[in-house]
């Protein structure tokens, strides 16, 4: 075998182009336009600035969108005085009065004192009611009493007088409110047992 001898290559560029490459200029440094470096610095601290707003303003609406604390809840005994004074609209009517006054005070009884009222004919009701210790034995005879005469309007169609509503009235609201204090101790509000008017 034989040796591969150097060879040199010459290239030569084509015709008329020895010009331009003549007309060439040597490249130039960095142009300086004029502005600094500090504009960078600057972007940067505006946009970590705008940052820090947008998280202060969402910690804060956070704040205000949590729920506001809550309601502490009404006592019983306050809740029955409304609905038995709310009855008083319906005194014209004898049969809706006294529903309306006799639900409100057995739900009464049943958050206030834990007597299953609501859900008990009268006669269960009063017969629980005697085992109790909960009220004197005025209350249990007054409560009886108001009960009986609720039914009579209820059941057997008796038309009392106006009188006789208002005292109906007046038994539940002084039932209500001799036993309130004794009554708060274990006030703490329940879903209703019954449903409504029986």
């Amino acid at each position: 075998m034989s040796q591969p001898s150097p060879s040199n290559v010459v290239i030569v560029p084509p015709r008329g182009t020895n010009q331009a490459v003549e007309g060439l200029r040597p490249p130039r440094g960095l142009v300086d336009t004029g502005m600094s470096w500090a504009w960078l610095g600057w972007l940067v601290l505006a946009l970590v600035l705008a940052g820090l707003v947008w998280a202060m303003l969402k910690r804060r609406k956070r704040r205000v969108e949590s729920p506001p604390p809550p309601v502490p809840p009404v006592p019983a005994h306050v809740r029955a005085r409304e609905r038995i004074l709310q009855a008083r609209a319906w005194i014209e009517q004898p049969k809706p009065f006294c529903i309306a006054v006799s639900d409100a005070l057995r739900l009464y009884l049943e958050e206030s004192l834990r007597l299953r009222a609501p859900e008990r004919t009268t006669e269960e009701f009063l017969d629980e009611l005697q085992a109790s210790a909960q009220l004197s034995r005025e209350q249990k005879r007054a409560l009886a009493e108001f009960l009986e005469r609720c039914d009579l309007v209820k059941f057997a169609r008796d038309e009392p007088s106006l009188q006789d509503l208002e005292a109906l009235q007046n038994s539940a609201l002084r039932l209500v409110d001799e036993t309130a204090a004794f009554a708060g101790a274990a006030d703490v509000p329940r879903a209703p047992a019954g449903g409504g008017p029986s």
